[in-house]
């Protein structure tokens, strides 16, 4: 996701500006991606982290990533993101979650 500003530290502040609180969030992964360390471009086993994907109306689907293996909800399942935050990067926008857990 892009963006004009840039902060330095990841906020539910800045995931106010970008993902609503009264919209529903629909999982759009069918497979959880898992991130790896590189070192001099070569990329090592040791994992940096997961990443799923989602989508809410009125916004372009989004990546978050994890640091706990999360659970993979069924696909456009509506979840709900555990302390979901935002960073801003050079005009993109970076999420994180704690967890993940579908909306019965």
């Amino acid at each position: 996701m892009k963006t004009r500003n840039s902060q330095s530290s990841y906020s539910s502040e800045t995931t106010a500006k970008y993902i609503a609180d009264d919209k529903p969030i629909y999982n759009v992964s069918s497979e959880v991606e898992t991130q790896y360390n590189y070192i001099e471009k070569k990329r090592t086993d040791e994992v940096k982290g997961y990443k799923l994907y989602f989508s809410q109306e009125g916004v372009n689907p989004f990546a978050v990533k994890f640091a706990k293996m999360p659970s993979l909800p069924p696909f456009l399942s509506e979840v709900k993101l555990d302390n979901l935050e935002a960073i801003e990067i050079r005009s993109n926008v970076y999420f994180r979650a704690e967890g993940v857990r579908v909306v019965k």
